[in-house]
């Protein structure tokens, strides 16, 4: 007596070329989504636009604009918290929209190491 393989597990090759594909496309369209996001600009603004940032979507800071109120030599504190707050603000910018992206490729499943 012959054992059978059930029907779904029987020429399984084609289902597993289309998995291939599936993951090579999506490789692809991983690679599409990142170099894309490292041209992107990002523009964050804190304390009232006091202090203006732009970071690319790679996470390279490009400008730091101050308004010249802003800068009190009595008060560098300030200007220090500023300028923290304002970088953190814009790097979860960047992430949470780079996240967002790769869900939609990745339909939520994680590849650490891609965002």
């Amino acid at each position: 007596m012959k054992a059978r393989l059930p029907k779904e597990y029987q020429n399984s090759t084609p289902n597993m070329n289309q998995m291939v594909r599936k993951a090579q496309k999506m490789q692809d369209d991983i690679a599409k989504i990142q170099d894309e996001l490292a041209v992107k600009e990002f523009t964050k603004q804190v304390g009232g636009g006091a202090l203006e940032l732009v970071m690319t979507g790679d996470k390279q800071l490009k400008s730091v604009t101050l308004k010249p109120e802003v800068v009190d030599p009595e008060d560098i504190e300030m200007l220090q918290d500023l300028i923290i707050s304002g970088v953190n603000e814009i790097l979860k910018e960047v992430d949470d929209y780079g996240a967002a992206e790769m869900e939609k490729v990745t339909g939520g499943v994680s590849f650490p190491g891609f965002i």
